[in-house]
């Protein structure tokens, strides 16, 4: 026998090739979503330094959620989720065959697609009519104070957005089957860019400095929001079209596939769903329950009760969520994205030793950017709360109240992180249950400790500390039910990397901490001392970070960059051995 290796065979060179593909996709996809989220931070910067953080803007917060849960839901959802494999899997036998050529054929992929747009179209459609009634009877039937009135008619004016957003969202999957992945993540670029356009727009035309100039003006928002939907579809269409997909209205959508696809839409919607009716009743229970202008207190059961949160309450907690999403969507999502291939490639062979390393350097490369960016965060909050938002109608008290959710939401940072890990797992180990089941009880977790906590001093607040709490409990015990679940996956192994990214944490902190009562440091108020306060936090915490971990062993770029876990995984040997 000769010790001569033979060539890799032409299948093994494909999938090294689709590595790197996806390799450069998912840089690409990450810059325009950095990019994007600061365009984000940007937009809310302008809209709370126009609009302030009282009830208006809360209202239009609360009343832009519902197409958003919407687009969650179903289009980025279920149906996307439920869509893509077998849309792939079309193409794939197109690609290989040759077969149902014809564009128009409902077996064809393009059939399919079609077919279930067309779907999606009447869906959607239905919904927008039911929810337009059901608005419109409550706002105009109902004795409800002016705040309510207020964001349901700017639900009304908005509801038509679902049909837009969720069809932008599907035809991203369409794209993203197609392996064109930059135009469905510069959609929310060109979102952005529209929507701060139209807040300077509103700030020309209408006296935000009134209380009835603010309403305009969120009308006018209301009415860019349409726009910008309509924007966002055609600014996928060019890219569709070099796809070969083309657009043709079918009356007889219920074909094989689509039932097919219905079937496996239930698991998914169940276990969506779960999470965005949290998220909703989360703004439901913080736009009820605050103060307005004109009352301070509501009746129950025949006494008197303050409202536990001030006006503005869910305008300020969406601000916070946007300061603790910025590194959770850039870092933790990027690593889930990477490494969901590798889990589902490996995650049903016979020998699970790949899948169960996979899980390990996943969890631990999500522990060493989430652990420091909780403390990280923590610790920056106030300094950046003050530099994005404070200015105009937007009031230091507003300051001191949106850092105090955002340092608790931060506490969270790890905890959300590792449930991207997660739920990734299990579902590669087709394992759809688990999270559902988790995801009930974190609601209940979080509904029991938020809404005791709302009459105390923490206020507004206790809806950060009932997230964080509920998804600490929901993410440990994930973890150690899935070690359970695929016979161990060696988390003694962790328990070193964790306790030094734990000291290391500290460390960061401590420096951080320690650095505020030296003279140097500027403890002036103004946007040049919060930049200043900003940049020695960040680049000190940084610092000592990495020299910390780097003298206890841990290399720092090997948890930075995923790419880097291939060559990890390229010491499993055949026989399963690191």
């Amino acid at each position: 026998m000769s010790n001569i290796s033979a060539p890799a065979p032409p299948s093994a060179a494909r999938k090294r090739a689709t590595s790197s593909s996806f390799v450069a996709n998912a840089k690409v996809v990450a810059l325009l979503t950095f990019f994007s989220r600061v365009l984000g931070l940007v937009r809310e910067s302008v809209a709370a330094r126009c609009f302030g953080a009282g009830e208006v803007w809360s209202a239009f917060t609360f009343a832009f959620a519902i197409p958003n849960l919407f687009r969650r839901l179903l289009g980025e959802g279920a149906l996307s989720a439920a869509f893509i494999p077998l849309y792939t899997q079309a193409v794939g036998r197109e690609d290989v065959g040759g077969q149902n050529s014809d564009p128009r054929s409902i077996d064809s992929a393009n059939g399919f697609a079609n077919a279930s747009v067309n779907l999606l179209i009447v869906l959607l459609i239905a919904l927008t009519f039911i929810g337009e009634a059901v608005l419109l009877a409550w706002a105009y039937c109902f004795q409800i104070d002016p705040e309510t009135v207020l964001a349901l008619k700017l639900t009304a004016i908005m509801l038509p957005y679902v049909l837009l957003v969720c069809g932008q969202a599907f035809l991203s999957g369409i794209l993203q089957v197609h392996h064109r992945f930059a135009a469905p993540a510069a959609v929310p670029i060109v979102s952005n860019i529209l929507l701060i356009a139209a807040i300077v727009a509103a700030a020309e035309i209408c006296d935000l400095h009134t209380h009835e100039g603010r309403v305009q003006g969120v009308y006018v928002l209301a009415i860019s929001v349409l726009i910008s939907g309509l924007f966002q579809l055609g600014w996928l269409i060019p890219s569709l079209l070099r796809t070969g997909f083309r657009f043709h209205p079918v009356m007889h959508f219920f074909t094989p596939q689509v039932r097919q696809m219905l079937r496996l839409t239930g698991p998914v919607a169940l276990s969506a769903g779960v999470l965005q009716i949290s998220t909703m009743a989360d703004k439901g229970i913080t736009f009820f329950l605050s103060a307005s202008r004109t009352s301070m207190h509501f009746h129950f059961l025949g006494h008197l009760v303050r409202y536990p949160m001030e006006a503005g309450a869910l305008a300020r907690l969406n601000w916070a969520q946007y300061l603790y999403q910025f590194p959770l969507s850039i870092f933790a999502t990027a690593v889930a994205t990477v490494i969901f291939p590798r889990l589902s490639a490996s995650a049903l062979s016979v020998d699970q030793t790949l899948f169960k390393h996979t899980i390990r350097r996943g969890i631990e490369a999500t522990l060493f950017i989430g652990l420091p960016a909780s403390i990280g965060l923590i610790v920056v909050a106030h300094p950046a709360t003050a530099l994005i938002f404070q200015r105009g109608d937007f009031h230091p008290h507003d300051t001191e109240l949106v850092a105090r959710s955002t340092m608790l939401y931060a506490a969270a940072i790890w905890a959300f992180s590792l449930q991207q890990i997660l739920n990734r797992a299990y579902y590669a180990i087709h394992d759809t249950k688990t999270p559902l089941y988790w995801g009930i009880v974190n609601l209940l977790i979080n509904t029991a400790v938020e809404v005791p906590l709302l009459w105390t001093g923490l206020s507004e607040s206790a809806m950060a500390a009932g997230t964080l709490v509920s998804f600490a409990v929901q993410s440990i015990a994930m973890v150690f039910m899935l070690n359970r679940r695929v016979g161990g996956i060696n988390l003694q192994q962790l328990a070193g990397p964790v306790v030094k990214m734990l000291i290391a944490s500290a460390a960061m902190l401590a420096a951080c901490l320690a650095v505020q009562h030296l003279s140097f440091y500027p403890h002036h108020e103004g946007k040049i001392a919060w930049a200043e306060q900003l940049l020695i936090l960040m680049t000190l915490g940084t610092a000592v970070y990495g020299i910390i971990c780097h003298l206890l062993g841990m290399s720092v770029l090997e948890h930075v960059i995923p790419q880097r876990f291939r060559k990890a995984e390229s010491r499993i040997d055949t026989n399963g051995r690191e």
